[in-house]
């Protein structure tokens, strides 16, 4: 009998822990923007001349360390950005992808794997939640569905400013609780000219320019306060190309600053691209879904 016991006790030891689900939490926030960067690498990053970006780094943390999904390349690393997981979860296999190769592991009412922006709006639903973006692609990517308003910018090469534009104008009618902007510029500089090319360079220096100006609407709106920021990119580049597996086109800056993050400058804990779903969705209180593989970088948020 005695016998039994102990081996029913060892096999329960070794029976997999079940999965801890991440718990809806207090919101740290009441304003999130997220600042895509197509293409900008941290190889050099601080070689450019980005006051705006670089006056958030010393206010917020930092770190030029986080990792894309695999491949580098631009629809799968998007696809982890919002949704919270890998390639082998969420689907998206292609640098264009604009629906699943591989079946999602699990789709929300939407048919699409969960994205931050649609356990904002089920879980938050009068929230205002808002996406504008650069590159056509980026629509099949967050769930439309999720959103008060989205917009596209059209010939943005040669409309530099056009998306910052709309970025500034959603911002001071609608002041959003989410909102996503997603530039496309310094990728399109990268197959150009060359990653680390004086063409790439003075992009990422025109578009520190149109964050300020967001930020400046926030400002106008009366939200700065209650707002924190992120940016961040999908992958670097090499040469002119990407989708491989060097750390120039794999490492990507990670910044946050604002409302309840802490001045800690650069932090070196491990950050993978699907980390920055689930950073947004502790920032905002909400229930990360059991699916998700992303960690908060709770490290930056400020003690209470």
């Amino acid at each position: 009998m005695k016998r039994s016991f102990i081996l029913l006790a060892l096999a329960a030891l070794m029976l997999p822990a079940p999965q801890a689900q991440a718990k809806k939490t207090k919101p740290l926030t009441k304003h999130v923007i997220l600042i895509g960067l197509d293409g900008v690498s941290a190889t050099d990053f601080d070689k450019c001349n980005i006051p705006v970006m670089k006056s958030l780094m010393d206010a917020g943390c930092w770190t030029m360390e986080k990792r894309s999904a695999m491949p580098s390349s631009s629809a799968i690393n998007w696809a982890s950005m919002f949704m919270g997981a890998g390639t082998e979860l969420h689907g998206y296999t292609q640098f264009g992808s604009k629906t699943p190769e591989l079946p999602s592991r699990v789709v929300n009412g939407h048919g699409i794997f969960p994205t931050v922006f649609s356990l904002m709006r089920e879980q938050q639903p009068k929230s205002e939640i808002g996406c504008v973006y650069e590159w056509t692609t980026i629509k099949c990517l967050i769930d439309s569905l999720a959103f008060d308003y989205t917009a596209n910018a059209e010939d943005y090469i040669k409309y530099r400013t056009r998306l910052g534009d709309l970025a500034v104008d959603y911002v001071k009618q609608a002041k959003p609780d989410l909102f996503a902007v997603i530039f496309d510029q310094p990728d399109h500089e990268g197959h150009s000219h060359g990653w680390s090319s004086p063409e790439y360079f003075a992009n990422i220096e025109l578009l520190d320019g149109e964050i300020g100006r967001i930020i400046q609407a926030y400002k106008d709106a009366g939200i700065w306060e209650e707002t924190t920021i992120l940016i961040t990119a999908d992958h670097g580049g090499i040469k002119k190309g990407h989708g491989g597996i060097t750390l120039n086109e794999m490492q990507t800056p990670f910044i946050i600053a604002g409302k309840n993050i802490r001045k800690g400058g650069e932090f070196h804990e491990s950050m993978m691209q699907f980390d920055v779903a689930s950073t947004i969705a502790a920032l905002l209180g909400l229930k990360q879904p059991q699916v998700w593989t992303g960690r908060p970088m709770t490290q930056c948020f400020k003690k209470k």
